[in-house]
């Protein structure tokens, strides 16, 4: 009987682990936010650790305001960097592994093919280069550290571009939206079964690739998801990256090869497609 933490629980990586955690009654469950366990302080972190007897820490939690954390530097990095690494820590201490989440933000998107997990970092935004250092502290403190990488996450939960698309097709007219940004779609629930199928195999040391397979630029993910939602009354128009400016830049390319996770844990991918119309047929 293993017991498992899972942090930043109310988050949308969070609340499918929650929702799926039903499927795996063979686990003992400690699904916490910030009210519960404070990953920015080290010494609750060893505490809670020791006290529950942890076996394996899902690190849910991140700062993931792209554009804010521009400005909010300082607390952006406690979370996606510093916390990590007290969650590494207070893992290696107990003998436990340790599940972080990390980005397709860790490049810089000039790629032309899919990224594989040996390519060279290249962050250009402060939300990238304070994830990769969470990796980076994750796997320097605890040996038995999963670092995995996702993408374009979205879910029935909380904020994210699919409901944001939703809601403004139904209010407007017309959309313009990025198509020179290419990548694509999780489904926070098809990465919420890799991670019960990655702790089943005892987590697997090392850097891995997740999101949905195939590919498609923001405008695409928008067109499928109105179809899909039945919205026909607002029509979308193609954007380049320079008519909408941000102040975190954007990787133009993060496609992630996922060979390495599927061969190591055995598991077949959902297209993106497929994927959208499952959440999208919840919501």
């Amino acid at each position: 009987m293993k017991n498992i933490l899972i942090t930043g629980a109310n988050g949308q990586l969070g609340n499918e682990m929650r929702v799926l955690s039903s499927e795996y009654p063979e686990y003992i469950y400690f699904f916490t936010d910030v009210q519960e366990l404070d990953i920015c302080d080290e010494q609750a972190v060893i505490d809670f650790v020791q006290k529950n007897e942890i076996d394996c820490i899902v690190n849910c939690a991140a700062y993931t305001a792209v554009d804010k954390a521009e400005e909010n530097v300082e607390l952006c990095d406690k979370l996606n960097h510093i916390a990590p690494g007290y969650l590494a820590k207070a893992a290696a201490v107990r003998g436990a592994a340790l599940i972080q989440v990390s980005t397709d933000y860790v490049f810089d998107g000039t790629n032309h093919i899919p990224y594989r997990e040996t390519e060279s970092t290249c962050p250009n935004s402060v939300y990238g280069r304070t994830k990769l250092a969470g990796e980076q502290e994750a796997a320097r403190l605890c040996e038995r550290t999963m670092i995995i990488r996702t993408a374009w996450l979205y879910s029935t939960f909380g904020n994210n571009f699919v409901k944001t698309m939703i809601r403004l097709g139904r209010e407007k007219e017309q959309l313009g939206v990025i198509f020179d940004q290419i990548g694509t779609p999780t489904y926070a629930r098809d990465l919420a079964r890799a991670i019960y199928v990655a702790i089943a195999k005892d987590v697997p040391a090392g850097i891995y690739h997740f999101s949905n397979e195939g590919v498609c630029s923001w405008f695409d993910f928008t067109r499928a998801i109105h179809r899909i939602a039945g919205i026909t009354t607002c029509h979308v128009r193609p954007l380049h990256t320079e008519e909408y400016p941000t102040p975190a830049a954007r990787p133009h390319y993060s496609v992630l090869d996922k060979t390495k996770i599927k061969e190591t844990l055995n598991i077949e991918i959902p297209y993106w497609e497929d994927s959208l119309e499952t959440c999208i047929s919840e919501l």
